[in-house]
């Protein structure tokens, strides 16, 4: 026996000495299939925490939940709980990032129609929350709208405009629609399996069912995505009421961005309403997340835009020469008579007349601009600005009064006005006393606002 364990110990000791090779984790594929090296491989253990829960436990927070809509948990509920929770984490996240741009939005709406605000958590499943998100059957929003049924609720689209992408619009149809559905069945679960599948296919499991009248009665009968629909809707609805069980946080949340409304009552394109304004093009459309392509058709031209709150009273200050302002690309140019100089001639001879001014901390080309009494679009044209950012102690070229005597040219008993960059007719009209509009257009034989940079107009 002492023989036997005196063998043991020394063959632990010298297996103990026996060099071994560098270890890798079977995971890792590429560590595996090099040949090893002198170097040290330093092994990655990022990885999320995600706690442990029991059936038991969702069952009591649940219970203890204070909600409107019939929520009893069963067995598919907890598999989607775990689906959220554990296997697809990121698609959480994703929608924890988004709900505060929408759910004071939705509350508001459901609580105008008596319904559970719960309903909002549906708009989770249709969509992740992205208002211009496309099934492959052609549905659209954060409500998911097929085209016959969003223009059952006043939703139309064109080329350029999109009703069904419209948040406060969907969302108006969508409580109006499910409403009815409720009406319908008199059961909110029910409700929503219709508007997942179609209340004819619900009317169908009720048949098959035997009558039976609730979601879960009815169950076996339904085509199977509804089946799975109502319980993911649900699993939300748990999940997003115990983010710190889960260990959730909203790292990077996106906010709600407080706007009004302004009618230009004009076609536009998003980016020259940017350029004029010293707006983000980026928050324009997300506010508007309707206007598919930037441009607002002449179609839609009633449309109120949303505009930043912060940015409402200079725009409804200067409405008039906005508007006049904001043309899409120039038309071309019926008169006959018009002599166009050419834009890099324009520049020199502005530059040879300007002043210089240097960026000062805290300008923008919005102040600097309001400052001189020009527009954006000038100070960019005259310094060759490809966009709004400027940087302290630069040099910006600003056109001085001196530049209308530049502009205007006395040629055989007439006077002419050479146009600048981000002139409009309106503009044109204001820097000459007693002209008008209508008196520019008349003399120059336009048929339109739509003029471009280094054409002479006659303006007396």
């Amino acid at each position: 026996m002492k023989r036997t364990l005196y063998g043991s110990i020394t063959l632990a000791l010298i297996t103990c000495m026996i060099p071994l090779s560098k270890a890798f984790s079977q995971d890792d594929e590429a560590v595996a299939a090099a040949a090893l090296t002198e170097e040290e491989v330093i092994p990655n253990y990022h990885y999320e925490y995600v706690p442990d829960f029991t059936y038991d436990q969702v069952d009591r927070r649940i219970k203890a939940m204070d909600h409107e809509m019939n929520f009893e948990l069963n067995d598919r509920i907890f598999s989607f709980i775990q689906y959220f929770t554990v296997r697809n984490r990121d698609y959480t996240k994703m929608v924890l990032a988004r709900k505060e741009m929408f759910f004071p939005m939705f509350d508001e709406i459901m609580d105008k129609h008596d319904m559970p605000l719960e309903i909002k958590y549906l708009s989770i499943i249709e969509s992740g929350l992205d208002p211009q998100i496309r099934s492959r059957v052609g549905a659209i929003g954060l409500w998911q709208f097929m085209p016959a049924t969003g223009k059952m609720y006043g939703m139309h689209s064109n080329d350029h405009v999109d009703d069904r992408m419209d948040p406060e619009k969907s969302t108006e149809a969508a409580a109006k629609y499910l409403k009815s559905l409720y009406k319908m069945f008199g059961d909110w679960e029910v409700a929503m399996a219709a508007y997942n599948c179609g209340p004819g296919n619900v009317r169908k499991a009720i048949r098959r069912s035997g009558g039976k009248k609730t979601f879960w009665g009815i169950y076996n009968h339904l085509p199977r995505e509804t089946r799975s629909y109502v319980p993911q809707v649900q699993a939300m609805l748990y999940i997003l009421n115990h983010l710190e069980e889960h260990n959730f946080h909203s790292e990077d949340p996106s906010y709600f961005v407080e706007y009004e409304k302004i009618k230009f009552d004009r076609a536009l394109s998003l980016d020259k309403l940017a350029e004029l304004t010293n707006l983000c093009v980026s928050d324009l459309k997300s506010l508007n997340p309707s206007i598919k392509n930037n441009n607002l058709p002449e179609s839609n031209k009633s449309m109120a835009l949303r505009i930043p709150k912060s940015k409402a009273p200079y725009i409804k200050q200067n409405l008039a020469w906005l508007t006049d302002s904001l043309g899409n690309a120039p038309t071309q140019l019926l008169a006959s008579n018009l002599e166009v100089q050419s834009v890099e001639s324009l520049a020199q001879e502005i530059k040879q007349n300007g002043e210089t001014y240097r960026v000062r901390p805290g300008d923008v080309l919005g102040s600097i601009a309001s400052r001189n009494g020009v527009t954006v679009s000038q100070i960019k044209a005259w310094n060759n600005l490809s966009s709004n950012l400027i940087r302290v102690g630069q040099q910006l070229i600003i056109s001085t009064g001196s530049s209308n005597a530049v502009a205007s040219i006395q040629t055989n008993g007439q006077t002419t006005y050479i146009v600048q960059p981000g002139d409009s007719l309106w503009i044109i009209s204001k820097k000459h006393d007693g002209l008008t509009v209508e008196q520019l257009k008349r003399l120059n034989n336009l048929n339109s606002n739509n003029i471009k940079p280094g054409q002479k107009l006659i303006i007396g």
